[in-house]
Formats: structure tokens, C-alpha cells, sequence
């Protein structure tokens, strides 16, 4: 019963000690200027930084179609190419075709 008692002391301070993981902890002395408004801005920045790379990564552009493309005319002028649609898009005299979601275009 004893063995069995310390065994179980064994692993809860394993896992103790296994849940108590800090993060990044930064020691400075307390003369430093500390500007918390600078880091939280710099941290914002970081953030919208990742969120422009996601929505790049999401985004398709090619610099010209499959053949198999069929230009379609309504409400703005897009190609149906299988299961992806395009619209064309001008940027520094050059045509450029993005991938479009045609139910939210519409």
C-alpha cells in the first residue's frame, strides 16, 4: 500500500510539473524604460502581418487562363474554367485574372 501511495505522488508531481510551463518570460532591470503600449502595437502589427499572409496564401492568380476557359458575360465579365472561376483584373498593364467565389460575386 505504501509503494502504491508513492507511486501515485510520483506521477502527480510528474504531471505537476509538466503543467507548469511558462511562456517567454523577459527579465530586465527596473531602471529600463518599458514602453507597454509599444509592444502591445508592435504584437497588433505582427498579427495583422500573419493575417495579410493568410489571406494571401487563399488567394489565386494567374497570369493567363486554362484553354478550357469560356468567357461568361453578366452582371461583370468572369471565366468559367471547370470548377474555378476568374475575373480579370489590370495591374501595371498587365492582365491578371483572380480567382473569384462566384456566389458571393453575384
Amino acid at each position: 500500500m505504501a509503494h502504491r501511495l508513492g507511486l501515485s505522488v510520483l506521477i502527480i508531481g510528474l504531471l505537476m510539473s509538466c503543467i507548469a510551463e511558462a511562456g517567454t518570460v523577459i527579465v530586465r532591470k527596473s531602471s529600463q524604460p518599458f514602453d507597454a503600449f509599444a509592444v502591445r502595437d508592435e504584437l497588433q502589427q505582427q498579427h495583422e502581418w500573419q493575417e495579410l499572409l493568410r489571406q494571401q496564401q487563399q488567394l489565386s492568380i494567374l497570369q493567363s487562363l486554362p484553354l478550357t476557359c469560356i468567357a461568361v458575360k453578366g452582371a461583370f465579365l468572369y471565366f468559367n474554367c471547370g470548377q474555378h472561376y476568374y475575373r480579370p483584373y489590370q495591374y501595371q498593364d498587365q492582365q491578371l485574372f483572380i480567382e473569384i467565389n462566384l456566389a458571393q460575386e453575384q
